[in-house]
């Protein structure tokens, strides 16, 4: 009986060893272009008002648009941007233009960044888009913190989606058994 016991554990550890190894190569390894979710870039132009980046964001659904001018990134206007420059400020969504409020030269990677450095510049930065460019700094995407919890989700289905849909659910409030 403890034998079957003790192979159990052994065996648990190794699927748990398992599991961090594919975790860490998945991460460590990838670029981030290996992220089955990234999209084209939205992008707005300098001198489009904040009315129509927030326009393009409903429009495609995303959480931030990139400003370009020339072709090249100038900034970048997020959600978050939207609550804290636009709205809290009473700016005219209509009058005011985008490069009035973007963040100006965000910190960028390119596709050929690793998954797990894009991870850490967001935590460290807290943001929750960065912007994708090119080596002449022409956008080439976006990648988001939801595209790396995607992925997350890809690599790890079973462990993620079996879940009860809440933690205390999954708990039993009294012994079972003897």
């Amino acid at each position: 009986m403890n034998e079957d016991i003790i192979r159990e554990e052994e065996i648990i550890a190794l699927e748990q060893a398992a599991d961090a190894a594919q975790f860490s190569t998945a991460l460590i390894r990838r670029p981030i272009r290996a992220l089955p979710t990234l999209k084209p870039p939205i992008t707005v132009p300098c001198r489009a008002t904040v009315r129509d980046a927030v326009d393009a964001m409903n429009r495609n659904r995303v959480g931030c648009v990139l400003v370009v001018d020339g072709g090249t990134l100038a900034g970048v206007f997020t959600e978050r941007d939207v609550l804290t420059k636009v709205v809290s400020r009473s700016v005219d969504p209509d009058t005011t233009s985008i490069d009035r409020v973007m963040t100006e030269d965000p910190e960028c990677l390119t596709l050929d960044d690793g998954i797990v450095y894009a991870l850490n510049k967001m935590s460290v930065g807290g943001f929750r888009h960065i912007p994708l460019v090119d080596g002449e700094n022409r956008p080439t995407g976006v990648v988001a913190m939801r595209n790396i919890v995607d992925y997350l989700v890809h690599l790890f289905p079973t462990q993620v989606l079996n879940l009860p849909p809440s933690p205390a659910l999954g708990i039993a409030r009294v012994r079972e058994g003897a």
